[in-house]
């Protein structure tokens, strides 16, 4: 990933327009100490630090400009050391957005250009050996920036992506444990209460079939264990929301909507599925497409399902993508990778999700069917 900033703000604008002034202001004060400087020497300190108010949108072409116009400076003039500042501050934003190689290359041909402006004497030597200690501190320095607003970034990315987590982790644990109360009360209160609206009944309609008057707490039992039983229904409801609201093609057919590049493949004979496989088979899609969607980049995803033959069997996805994954690199199991080998190892399946040899991700399952019924 290139370190070269794609965008402006006002106030970096601003900065580097005071850096141009600042360096140039300094160069022309040093030349003006210099009886030999001429027009053209202005010339060539003011275009060369003129040039640094661009660094950080084209840092080469600044390089560039810098070094030849800072050069032709030292070989016309012959110049103290500070001649050297715009083609510094040059090299330093090159090394520090990755160009390591340029930006050796343009202190390099400055320091030839300085060396060569004079008799090899002991001091123009000593100035040039300052002025390559200057140059390779310039380059540290900017690949230390480089790394650290890397080292920035990555901390920034994996505080969003563990806050993100945590929230999926949280509304994952709340959703289970609705579907976990709902099936409690669905198979004990819901019997119970079938029970004694069903008995009450039973007991109103042999009072009238006798001709005997129906207690009055009798018709309360009858009609309470009634509404009992609707707002219990409401309640399941409620709690069920979480439930899958579609099928694995629906959310193909979302993930192509939202610009992703998926193909759908069924095989076997489509027959409805256990509730637990059915939902786990929609949960695992989503999550694959979902981590597709955010990890792959630019990518072309299948989707394979074979629903095996007969009433025995297994449910066979496979989601396949040919995106970003590096098989010299494991991916970190997160919490999507984990909650699906949940699902998949609480109905005695199977699950492989790794970087594929040829590149990209692959994530393929298999859930037992049993009976069907």
């Amino acid at each position: 990933m290139s370190g070269r900033r794609t965008g402006q703000t006002g106030r970096d604008r601003l900065a580097d327009g005071i850096l141009a002034v600042v360096v140039g202001a300094l160069g022309m004060t040093v030349a003006a100490f210099d009886d030999d400087t001429t027009a053209l020497d202005h010339a060539l300190i003011g275009l060369a630090s003129a040039s640094l108010a661009f660094h950080r949108t084209a840092p080469r072409a600044v390089l560039a400009v810098a070094t030849v116009l800072g050069t032709a400076y030292v070989v016309h003039a012959h110049p103290g050391p500070l001649s050297a500042l715009p083609v510094l501050a040059a090299v330093h934003t090159a090394a520090r957005v990755g160009h390591r190689g340029v930006a050796a290359a343009g202190g390099a041909v400055f320091l030839a250009g300085y060396a060569a402006t004079g008799p090899g004497t002991q001091d123009v030597a000593e100035r040039a050996g300052l002025l390559a200690g200057w140059f390779l501190c310039a380059v540290v320095s900017g690949l230390a920036d480089r790394n650290w607003q890397a080292y920035l970034r990555q901390t920034e990315q994996r505080a969003l992506e563990a806050e993100r987590t945590r929230e999926e982790a949280a509304l994952r644990r709340a959703g289970e444990e609705r579907l976990r109360i709902a099936r409690e009360l669905h198979d004990s209160l819901t019997h119970s209460i079938s029970i004694v609206k069903l008995q009450a009944g039973v007991a109103v309609h042999l009072a009238r079939k006798r001709g005997e008057e129906v207690p009055p707490a009798l018709l309360a039992i009858q009609e309470a264990s009634g509404e009992a039983m609707r707002e219990l229904r409401s309640a399941l409801q409620v709690l069920r929301a979480d439930e899958p609201a579609g099928t694995p093609t629906l959310l193909v057919e979302r993930a192509r909507a939202a610009g992703l590049a998926v193909d759908l493949t069924v095989t076997g004979e489509e027959r409805p599925l256990p509730e637990a496989v059915d939902r786990a088979a929609y949960r695992i899609v989503q999550e694959a497409l979902t981590n597709a969607a955010r990890h792959a980049g630019p990518a072309k995803v299948t989707v394979r399902i074979d629903y095996g033959t007969g009433n025995e069997g297994e449910l066979a996805i496979a989601v396949e993508d040919d995106g970003a994954g590096d098989p010299a690199r494991p991916p970190t199991p997160g919490t999507g990778l984990t909650g699906m080998r949940e699902r998949v190892t609480a109905l005695g399946g199977t699950l492989h999700a790794a970087p594929r040899p040829q590149g990209g991700f692959s994530v393929r399952v298999g859930l037992p069917l049993g009976e069907t019924g």
